[in-house]
């Protein structure tokens, strides 16, 4: 990465995050008059959208394109707007929508960018507990200003782990998963958002994340944010077409990196 596209990312991170904080305004709006939302499924009854998703999204588009317009746009709820500028946003409006609508705080807005398929900056807004997290290539990682350092004597043994799961995985693999990480010694817990769980991982409140299959735009942000943290994560195929498809996802406290890879089958 040249030394010109890492001084600009300064300026990237800042926008992110004004983004981020306007799109949990908006989402924690919603949130907070949830029961005049109209729900609609997608793939599942599980799986569940609402305007607010969409409302967000759009915002966090309109956003993008008034200050970077060459840029591209990935979104779950509007798919890819390719751009010139060789960088490209992947955004979740809402991750976490199902917990979201049932009234529980564990959602979050998430906004990643992309430079070369690798992801230079992480934003992850948690409205419910007030929390805005932010990273960037070399810069380290924050929650709300304050900076994250992963501590390198927890594992899966001494910490927990996050888990996720979804019907793109059959009940066999899912139990399966389970029962490896409990018999290496860890116990998991999973809240319904895989980026909110991946911030948290950066935060050192979970040893590590993962879920056998998962969007680039539930993942990129909290990638960012646990590398910038002094984690580690598996690489997501981010080549031409692949970025709007699912892979496997596992990120890691150092301590944990092992096991979970070894749990993973990575």
């Amino acid at each position: 990465m040249t030394e010109h596209v890492v001084a600009g990312l300064e300026a990237r991170l800042a926008r992110a995050e004004e983004v981020g904080r306007e799109a949990g305004t908006l989402a924690l709006d919603y949130f907070n008059r949830r029961e005049t939302l109209i729900i609609e499924t997608k793939r599942d009854p599980q799986d569940v959208v609402s305007i607010a998703d969409r409302d967000v999204e759009n915002l966090i588009r309109k956003r993008f394109h008034e200050t970077y317009p060459n840029d591209g746009i990935l979104g779950e709820e509007y798919g890819l707007e390719t751009g010139t500028s060789g960088f490209t946003w992947v955004i979740d409006p809402i991750d976490g929508t199902s917990p979201f609508v049932n009234g529980m705080p564990n959602w979050c807005v998430s906004i990643a960018l992309l430079h070369d398929g690798v992801p230079v900056i992480g934003v992850i807004s948690a409205p419910c507990h007030n929390e805005l997290y932010a990273a960037a290539l070399g810069m380290g990682a924050t929650l709300n200003g304050k900076t994250l350092m992963l501590d390198v004597a927890r594992n899966i043994r001494n910490a927990v782990t996050g888990i996720g799961a979804n019907n793109y995985v059959t009940p066999a693999f899912v139990g399966k998963m389970v029962e490896h990480l409990l018999e290496a010694g860890g116990n998991f817990i999973r809240n319904g958002s895989g980026a909110l769980m991946l911030a948290y991982v950066a935060a050192g409140r979970l040893v590590g994340y993962y879920e056998p299959y998962m969007h680039a735009w539930d993942c990129m942000a909290g990638y960012c944010l646990v590398k910038e943290a002094g984690g580690w994560y598996h690489p997501f195929p981010t080549e031409g077409a692949r970025l709007t498809k699912g892979s496997v996802v596992l990120a890691a406290a150092p301590g944990a990196i092992d096991d979970l890879r070894r749990i993973a089958g990575l």
